[in-house]
């Protein structure tokens, strides 16, 4: 597990975490918000892993008992909170593996650092369960909350907890990132870039994908042919894409990008500036069918889509108004 310095991107909030640290203020309970991908568990455990250190010098160490043990995952003063049903964390969760742990003193550590995973799962009486021990918390007690959506946490657990919100990571420093850990080509790296809008978790992930060739490809021939193919076809063609273990929103994230190109180079004419920079002749031609106007209402409504889908709206339907409208514009 890397330290601090590891961390590609998020300096305010390492700065804020290294400080309470150094003086000695370390908050009884912080919110890690971001989506997923952003790098929140990475700096939760990273900071589970200082508080526990035993070495002299910039912490985690990494080389003591304790930083051991926490790369191992078998430190007994950090418990991940984990639960059966993958939608809802349950009162019974918080109870058994927090709320009645809290009072137990550490074994060995300064600390007793519970982290939280998909906080935003917990039910209203779990919240309600963990709000009594973030009120009221032994001296020695740290809960690390993760969350994607930090809005579906009570307003009084907020009010107690620090919140560091997890913001994009510069562009530069993903592409550079990918050059030198995932070893990608520049051109794969570019669509990575701009797959992930500054989350360097999703970077990894489509760079590391070793269908990164036929996603692209299963893109770029529904985005060229659309207009042609019937509403069936093109709904039967994006359900396939969970052929390469991605997500749909992932994927509408991509012909995104796309039409995000085309926007670009009707206004520019520069194809250095695409991402897409191989597809410079198919993009120049839909650029000369398509208006400003009808190249925006593709990238609104590919929003529209993702929240829909996200609010469990229907698949098929979803896809059809979507791409009854692409298809008109």
């Amino acid at each position: 597990m890397p330290g601090f310095n590891k961390i590609i991107g998020h300096k305010q909030i390492v700065e804020h975490l290294q400080n309470a640290m150094k003086m000695n203020k370390v908050s009884h309970a912080y919110i890690f918000n971001g989506e997923k991908g952003s790098g929140k568990k990475s700096l939760a455990n990273i900071f589970a892993m200082a508080l526990q250190c035993e070495g002299e010098g910039a912490k985690p160490c990494g080389i003591c008992r304790s930083c051991k043990q926490a790369e191992n995952g078998n430190h007994p003063d950090i418990i991940t909170v984990t639960h059966d049903k993958p939608n809802s964390i349950g009162v019974e969760d918080i109870r058994e593996k927090l709320v009645g742990d809290v009072m137990v003193k550490p074994y060995s550590s300064p600390y007793k650092v519970y982290i939280v995973p998909d906080a935003e799962k917990m039910t209203v009486q779990a919240q309600n369960a963990i709000l009594k021990t973030i009120e009221e918390p032994p001296a020695y007690v740290v809960i690390l909350l993760l969350t994607a959506n930090a809005t579906s946490l009570l307003a009084t657990i907020l009010s107690r907890c620090v919140t560091l919100n997890m913001k994009p990571v510069p562009d530069e420093m993903v592409k550079k990132y990918l050059m030198e850990n995932v070893e990608v080509p520049d051109y794969q790296a570019d669509v990575c870039v701009a797959f992930a809008q500054g989350n360097i978790g999703k970077a990894v992930q489509l760079a590391s994908s070793d269908n990164f060739n036929e996603i692209k490809a299963a893109a770029l021939h529904l985005l060229t042919h659309a207009k042609d193919m019937e509403i069936s076809e093109i709904i039967a063609a994006v359900k396939a894409v969970s052929e390469f273990k991605m997500e749909i929103q992932d994927y509408l994230d991509i012909l995104a990008i796309w039409y995000r190109d085309v926007l670009y180079f009707k206004a520019t004419k520069d194809p250095n500036g695409l991402v897409f920079r191989d597809q410079v002749r198919v993009i120049a031609d839909q650029t000369n069918m398509s208006s400003y106007e009808g190249i925006e209402k593709i990238l609104s409504g590919l929003q529209k889509a993702k929240a829909r889908l996200n609010a469990n709206v229907n698949f098929d339907l979803t896809m059809e108004l979507l791409f009854l409208m692409i298809k008109e514009n």
